[in-house]
């Protein structure tokens, strides 16, 4: 399994999430990417057939500002993501922020999932309490959302439940 784990992150909450799915899946540093810091070009998505992807959420439910190219030029340049296997994370504010909760990942579960991806680490939407998140897909959250600023004691929990998914997940698919 060659897995590769990409992160949009400002207050590290994001980091942290990868940092723990690297951890958890003997993945080298060399393939944790800060996107910010990092990427070179969507050639190094495509190295890949596992994906990890992570953003926090900013303004009005966007993905970091790292990712932006890299979403709009999937769509434009029409990438071919088919039998990737891609799973999302990412931070949000569930109070401050409850009409656009964690809703750069459903930003990215579309544009890649659209490009062929197969997406896994579905989690259902119960275990949140917002208004409204694009990355609510039918009664399911697309990833793991985290929100350190309101609900810091349930972190470390959720990102546990989340890793044994995606083995599960993957293992399978």
């Amino acid at each position: 399994m060659n897995v590769g784990i990409f992160c949009g992150t400002a207050g590290g909450t994001s980091m942290k999430i990868a940092n723990s799915l690297a951890k958890s899946f003997g993945v080298n540093q060399d393939d944790v990417i800060n996107m910010e810091d990092d990427f070179d070009d969507i050639e190094q998505l495509l190295e890949y057939n596992v994906l990890f992807l992570g953003s926090s959420t900013w303004g009005q439910g966007d993905v970091h500002h790292s990712w932006v190219d890299v979403l709009l030029d999937i769509e434009s340049e029409n990438i071919d993501f088919s039998g990737k296997i891609v799973a999302f994370y990412g931070a949000g504010d569930s109070v401050k922020h409850k009409e656009h909760f964690c809703s750069a990942l459903g930003k990215l579960y579309d544009v890649f999932v659209g490009a062929g991806a197969i997406p896994v680490g579905m989690i259902p939407k119960d275990n949140y309490n917002y208004q409204f998140s694009l990355a609510q897909k039918g009664e399911m959250f697309c990833g793991l959302g985290i929100d350190e600023h309101n609900e810091a004691e349930k972190t470390n929990q959720r990102i546990e439940e989340w890793i044994k998914l995606l083995k599960n997940e993957i293992k399978e698919g």
